[in-house]
């Protein structure tokens, strides 16, 4: 029986999605090429053996337009004749690349094939895919939900209100984040899987110094007098502080059989065990790492007990706060090299960004099963599960 295995994961530094960002200058179709030929390089393949490249991108539009992974490739110096398609499930789509690339692997449709992520916020901003008045979601949409849907960050001021959970409990988690992130660099820990890019070589949204008292002072982030009146219940604590940031990045990983990597002499970093992607409440849209928790848990014939560590993304605070109530893991073993409050969430990489830190931390710290579950708009979730071989 096949199977599918991650053999190598790079990532970029994340760097502020602004236009005085580190990254700000590099072109996003540069950003992934820069991954996809230090994945090469590290592994020591001949990328001509590679059947398909799968990129994640948010904001298909302007530089990030055209099926940016496939001019990525050719960037790279890959010969022509290897393909790539970019798809897009919102803030898991490299998560659902990967997805895509072991099913293909365990399949037998690929042998050899790159899951992988970019996105420039600097220079793409988000929305910008859809032109000011255009309605991307139809009249079906607007007549099932009359009310109307919301953006991501009344959700998570939605969230928060349904689990109770305060603006202190956010803050005190964004500043675990930045700890643990600060802490894995002074490590060493990020070395092995962070590609320097041109004078490039550290997380830009780091603070080692973030405190709980600091993020006391900052503003709501998404309060409006509409949605106000529309949700009495919601407190306004989600602040820029413990949601994560705006950013630029990319990230690859390369995923084979046991098999084939044995054939071309490659370590495998871990096995890819099970998957699962669901649909939640479009509303509360980020809800849905709960239920794809447990679903894939119950595809993985696994408890949470048997869970060594977690990613879990952190779009908001109080998104990740939400899943372990409803779970009850331990968030000592959640993200524990620090999370996008941290280290950034470039929307279209993050997928293969958590991926990346994940397999790196699972060979760091010996853990056997590992489990990585992503937030999405429109009410999505990815989960899979990940054991160590």
């Amino acid at each position: 029986m096949r199977d599918a295995v991650i053999v190598e994961a790079v990532r970029t530094p994340i760097g502020k999605g602004k236009p005085n960002g580190a990254l700000a200058h590099v072109h996003p179709v540069e950003l992934l090429a820069h991954t996809l030929r230090t994945l090469v390089e590290r592994s020591g393949i001949d990328p001509a053996l590679i059947d398909d490249v799968i990129g994640g991108t948010v904001d298909q539009v302007g530089e990030q337009a055209m099926n940016t992974t496939r001019y990525a490739v050719l960037s790279a110096g890959f010969p022509e004749s290897v393909p790539a398609t970019t798809v897009d499930r919102q803030c898991g789509s490299s998560q659902q690349a990967v997805h895509f690339a072991a099913q293909g692997v365990l399949s037998g449709a690929y042998d050899l094939v790159v899951a992988c992520g970019v996105e420039s916020m600097s220079r793409v901003p988000m929305w910008s895919n859809v032109p000011a008045g255009a309605d991307p979601f139809g009249p079906g949409v607007a007549e099932r939900y009359p009310e109307g849907l919301v953006p991501q960050g009344i959700s998570a001021e939605l969230i928060a209100a349904k689990w109770s959970i305060g603006r202190e409990q956010m803050d005190a988690f964004a500043v675990s984040s930045h700890r643990k992130a600060a802490e894995a660099w002074e490590s060493g820990l990020f070395d092995a899987e962070v590609a320097p890019l041109e004078g490039v070589a550290r997380d830009e949204c780091v603070r080692p110094g973030s405190t709980t008292e600091t993020l006391a002072g900052l503003r709501p982030a998404y309060h409006d007098p509409v949605f106000a009146e529309r949700f009495p219940q919601i407190e306004w604590n989600v602040t820029a502080g413990n949601a994560s940031p705006i950013n630029d990045g990319a990230s690859a990983v390369l995923i084979t059989s046991s098999e084939t990597a044995a054939r071309l002499g490659l370590r495998p970093l871990a096995r890819l065990h099970s998957f699962a992607v669901t649909g939640s409440d479009p509303l509360l849209m980020l809800t849905g790492v709960i239920p794809a928790t447990e679903k894939v848990l119950r595809r993985a014939s696994l408890t949470l007990d048997d869970i060594d560590l977690f990613e879990v993304n952190e779009a908001f605070s109080s998104v990740v706060l939400a899943w372990r109530q409803e779970t009850g893991a331990d968030l000592a073993r959640v993200n524990v090299h620090g999370g996008a409050i941290a280290l950034g969430h470039p929307l279209g990489a993050s997928g293969t960004r958590l991926t990346t830190t994940l397999v790196h931390a699972m060979r760091e710290r010996n853990a056997r099963y590992a489990l990585q579950t992503m937030c999405e708009a429109g009410g999505l979730a990815n989960a899979m599960v990940l054991e160590r071989v």
